[in-house]
């Protein structure tokens, strides 16, 4: 199921996305879903990584050990 979202862009990002609309020849909903889905991906794994760093019980190695370990 789809749900219809409006948004304000300023005018800059607007006529850059129609620009690459174009160029691609997709639909600017089809361009704004797939930033979407990249960034809240993205957004995902930075929140993991930082959950990882404020762990204090999660051992962190640097990359020399790392490649000691995996023998590289």
């Amino acid at each position: 199921m789809s749900k219809i979202i409006t948004v304000r862009l300023p005018e800059e990002i607007s006529e850059k996305l129609d620009d690459l609309s174009l160029e691609i020849r997709r639909k600017k909903s089809f361009i704004i879903k797939s930033a979407l889905e990249q960034y809240l991906d993205e957004y995902a794994d930075y929140q993991i990584a930082l959950d990882r760093l404020r762990d204090k019980q999660d051992k962190i190695i640097t990359s020399e050990d790392l490649r000691k370990e995996l023998e590289i």
